[in-house]
């Protein structure tokens, strides 16, 4: 068999069925399709996606991405019934520090609205306040109502949990004086001009055209890295990752110490204190 839109379409569906987040479905399918494509048409056959997987090593593909991808069509296949299809992600030795190209500082992210607000993109930089402060997931920004804005707390509903997330009120009187200046009376406070909600996809871009006018390497800015900076800010002020884990939404802890990784430099620093060099 070959895979088809038709197939990409209801896998789509049936993971939106399982309550995945919409960032969630749309990288699925993209992974999917990115597969269907190198494949070109061929016999979807049991070594099929291990040569997928070597063919994105060679490409450059760092081995982290190749294994997200990998998640991606085994869960296709999955899906199809095709067990037989599945194929072995990289073992990879889990990393104690964060690359340095990749790690948004807060004088990075202080930047960033500066340029933001001299732009006279309002937008964006409360936007960006708004999941730095927060730690919001982009895909849960749209719980960022009016609404919320007056209890002070906006509910996430995901994966069949719910969890409270308090604004704080600094926050709050911002985005209702911006709420007020848009007109908006009710309902989501982050819209394009249009009215509909603003994507992933357009926060990605629009804080990527940022970088230059801040100062800021490209590498370190994407929305995810807002909440990175979040967790880090949030530990180092009660050092509860317990507590770090229920704000965040993880279901593991392991997950949020991923979220807590120093760079290189700063555990290079940390070794050098050790004094074990005579």
């Amino acid at each position: 068999m070959t895979i088809t839109e038709n197939e990409c379409s209801r896998f789509a569906a049936c993971l939106r069925g399982e309550d995945r987040s919409p960032g969630t479905v749309e990288k699925y399918c993209r992974d999917v399709r990115a597969f269907a494509l190198w494949l070109d048409g061929r016999e979807l056959a049991g070594e099929a996606a291990s040569g997928w997987r070597d063919a994105l090593l060679a490409r450059g593909y760092a081995p982290v991405t190749v294994n997200s991808m990998l998640s991606a069509v085994n869960r296709f296949f999955a899906f199809l019934g095709r067990e037989d299809c599945r194929v072995k992600f990289l073992r990879i030795q889990r990393r104690i520090f964060r690359e340095k190209s990749r790690e948004l500082t807060r004088d990075d992210y202080c930047r960033l609205l500066d340029a933001a607000r001299e732009s006279g993109q309002e937008r964006l930089g409360l936007l960006m306040e708004t999941i730095c402060s927060t730690g919001l997931r982009v895909s849960e920004v749209r719980c960022i109502t009016m609404e919320a804005l007056q209890r002070g707390r906006a509910e996430i509903s995901l994966k069949g949990k719910i969890r409270t997330i308090l604004l704080p009120a600094k926050l709050c009187r911002k985005l209702m004086k911006y709420a007020r200046q848009q007109k908006i009376t009710s309902g989501e406070i982050f819209l394009t001009r249009g009215g509909k909600s603003i994507s992933r996809r357009q926060i990605w871009r629009e804080m990527k055209q940022l970088c230059a006018k801040a100062g800021v390497e490209e590498s370190k800015v994407f929305p995810h890295n807002l909440r990175h900076l979040f967790a880090t800010a949030f530990y180092r002020a009660c050092k509860d990752v317990v507590k770090l884990a229920d704000i965040l939404g993880h279901s593991s802890i392991n997950t949020t110490r991923i979220y807590l990784m120093t760079t290189g430099a700063e555990h290079a620093r940390q070794l050098e204190r050790l004094g074990l060099v005579t």
